[in-house]
Parts: C-alpha cells; structure tokens; sequence
C-alpha cells in the first residue's frame, strides 16, 4: 500500500478522500489554492501545500504544479477526486511516469471513455444498448439536419467530449436544431478545447440512473447497485437515491449486467460509472457516458452496502484484493447537494457563511466543504455539501431528510435548502414517478 497520498482536489471531496486515507494509516497530503486555505479540508490534512493563485487553470487544473506538489512532499500516489483532473488521461499518463501510483483506471481507459462518440460504438460493439444516433462527429449544420431526420425528432445535441451537462440541448425541430448545434460547438470548443457534436435521439419522459462499478486488480469487474439521477436543474445533478423508484427488478438486472460487460470491455480498473437513459413506458435502458472517476454521490452507494468506496480505490491501484466479500444492499439512501446558489432560479452566488449548524442523527452523513466563517468565492463549483440520508425504505429516509434539511443552517450565504425542502414534499417526487423533467415542471408552476 502506498505511504502516502496527495490529494489533487478541494472542499467536500478533498476532506472525504482525507478521512479515508487517515484512516487507513497512510499519510494525507492536501493542495490548495490562495482562496482555500481557510477550508476545512487543508487543516485536516497531515500535510497541506500551496500551489497557486484562486484561478483553477493555475491551481487544480495545473497539472505541473500539482505534480511538483508530489515531488517537495514524497507523495507515493495521487487521488485526483472528481472534476479538474481526475479525467484527464494525460495528466493521468504523467503520474504513472513518475512512478507514482494513480488512483483511477488506466490512462487508455480514460482516453477511450472521454470521447462520447467512440464509447457508443464500443458500447454497441459489446453489446450495451445505446440511442439511436451518429456513430461520428457532425460536421456542420446542414449534416446534423440530415442525421436529425434519419434519428427523428426530438434529438439531443451534445459536446462529443462534454460532461456535467455543458452544451447539452433538446431539439424538436430544425430551426431549434440548427441553434442548439453552433451553441454546443461554441461550448465544446471553449470549455473542452474540442468542437466535436454529436447526436441522439432524445427519449422523453426518460429517467437518468447510473450504476456503480469496481474493477478489481484481478480484472474482475463488480456492479455495485444503481442510482437514480433524475432530479437535475439545466442537466446537473441535484438529488440522488439508490435503490431507484422507477426501474422494475428485471430492468434492474439487465442494467448492471450491462454495466459489468462495458466495465470488461475496457478493460475497467478502480470506481467508475456506467450512465443511462431509462425509457419508463419501455422498460428499455441506454447507455449515456462512463464516467471514469469517482461520482460526486458515491456516499450513497456506501450507505446501503457498507463499502468505504474510497478505500477500494487505493487498494487496486495498489494490486491488492479488496476488503469485503459480499455487497448486498441495505435500505434506502438520498442525497442532497447543498448549493451556494439562490433556490429559484439557481444562480450560483457567495460571500462568507456566518452560520454554519449541520443536522445530525441517526441515518445522517454530511460530507461537508466548507464550515462557519469560510467565504465561497466565484472561482469554483457552488456545491458546499453533501447531506446524505439512510433509512430502513424509502418513505423513512424522506422522513429523516425532511427533518435534516429543516435542520441545516447555514447564513451569510443563499442556498439551495428552501428548494430541497420543496422537493422532498412534491407529490411528484415523494410518489417515486418522476423523471428528468421534474425540476422544470415545479419552476414552471
């Protein structure tokens, strides 16, 4: 097992892969910019390393900084969390040719997953079923009406190497195809530095639940359960829960058999996970994306089974056999994102937090970023944390959610808590029916 572990992330999940790390005798080394050197999760670090300015392109997203970071502090492995660069294969590649170990799967992986294009095919090659769509990048407008008109309408428009839902638009027509299509090339080209689009056919109504899986070093490829994913505001995630309330056993079944054949197609190492479009009326499944990291709302994975998912990373990259033998699911887990943002119309805002009073209970895990008196600045995602929910079913971890979020404070800064307490007494959402769309529909009232 590696001696020691650099950290290349910030807030929620800097402190939550901290913990493990401590926990398992292994030293905690924490990066940070000049905004965070306040935030929790660099005092709880063993040792905590500046490495520049607020910026995230001359901090998190600087990959020779953080690789001299490794050096001055004879880290022996990296854990890149999720966003800035835990997805970048090159950065990936430069780790391991500094003997370092990286704690996710291989850099070939990465490489072949990021391009959304090239993982529906090997996605249709092994058998995973995907939307009808392009099997190569759309190169203009005047193509996308065609391929629309052999796809049919709806189609959604996305950034072929995109992700946290960046360019993503429904098209119902050509007039809106032809916009949606030279917005999400703008998108894809400033923010991923690569204007490739592609289509799919877009399924309304559709749920989004994803399955986690675990490469082991042996090759053996794990579904771990799913999550339900619906609950999204402009194509991101706000709510997730496992097991879903919408998907029947046999469905269920299929979908991680699925996922277990695209995790061995690729030849899968370490957490990651495979995302679908679930068609209710159908009972049908398609493949989205392989996200080759860690998801924001693993917690609730390790709720119901009892796996430290974290834990399991380190130890294969490291070659060693996992810790537990069985995961066998046990009641009903929800999280909550807890934005910096208002809770109508979710523009992200901040300032410094003068209270901060987390809930606590049984069945309540917060995975917190920030703490009383932190400031959250414009420079970084608003997410401050995670409150995440265990009950015995379903209706008992609303219940317990209900009282959780009542009794979340945080002021000095507006949050998205007064919308997550909207949610929780929605019909739509406590009946377990809803689907990508409720967010719209309640803002739409």
């Amino acid at each position: 097992m590696f001696e020691s572990v650099l950290v290349a992330n910030r807030g929620e999940i800097a402190s939550r892969i901290v913990h493990t790390v401590r926990s398992m005798g292994l030293k905690a080394i924490a990066v940070y910019s000049e905004a965070d050197a306040q935030l929790p999760f660099v005092a709880e670090a063993d040792e905590a390393i500046l490495i520049g300015p607020a910026d995230p392109s001359r901090c998190y997203l600087d990959a020779e900084a953080v690789l001299e970071a490794a050096r001055r502090t004879n880290a022996r492995a990296v854990h890149p969390g999720y966003g800035f660069l835990a997805e970048n294969a090159a950065f990936a590649r430069r780790v391991a040719e500094r003997d370092l170990g990286w704690i996710g799967p291989p850099p070939l992986v990465i490489a072949r997953m990021a391009d959304k294009i090239n993982a529906r095919n090997l996605m249709k090659e092994a058998g995973v079923p995907v939307a009808p769509g392009v099997w190569e990048p759309v190169p203009d407008a005047a193509t996308a009406v065609e391929e629309a008109e052999r796809i049919g309408y709806p189609v959604m428009v996305k950034p072929a190497a995109g992700a946290g839902g960046i360019g993503l638009a429904a098209a119902y027509n050509e007039t809106a195809l032809r916009d949606a299509y030279e917005a999400a090339r703008g998108h894809a080209a400033r923010v991923f530095g690569d204007a490739d689009v592609l289509l799919e056919r877009y399924v309304e109504g559709a749920r989004h639940v994803e399955v986690q899986i675990l490469g082991l070093a042996d090759g053996t490829v794990l579904a771990l359960g799913e999550r339900e994913c619906s609950v999204q505001r402009r194509y991101q995630k706000v709510v997730e829960e496992t097991p879903s309330p919408g998907i029947s056993p046999a469905l269920r079944e299929r979908m991680l058999a699925a996922a277990v054949r695209a995790g061995e197609v690729v030849g899968y190492r370490g957490a990651g996970t495979v995302e679908c479009l679930v068609d209710p009326a159908a009972q049908q499944f398609y493949f989205l994306e392989m996200n080759t990291r860690l998801q924001v709302e693993h917690p609730v994975t390790e709720l119901v089974t009892g796996i430290d998912l974290v834990e399991q990373q380190l130890r294969i990259a490291a070659g060693e056999p996992v810790s537990f033998t069985t995961a066998t699911p046990r009641g009903h887990a929800v999280e909550f994102r807890v934005q910096a943002e208002d809770p109508l119309h979710f523009q992200p805002g901040g300032g410094e937090i003068k209270v901060w009073e987390e809930p606590v209970g049984d069945g309540i895990r917060i995975d917190a970023g920030y703490a009383e008196g932190n400031t959250v600045t414009s420079y970084y995602d608003p997410l401050l944390a995670k409150l995440c929910v265990h009950g015995d079913d379903r209706d008992h971890a609303l219940r317990r959610a209900r009282a959780a979020v009542a009794a979340f404070r945080i002021e000095g800064v507006r949050t998205n808590l007064p919308f997550l307490a909207e949610l929780l007494d929605h019909p739509e959402f406590i009946g377990g029916a809803y689907d990508t769309g409720i967010v719209p529909r309640m803002r739409a009232r």
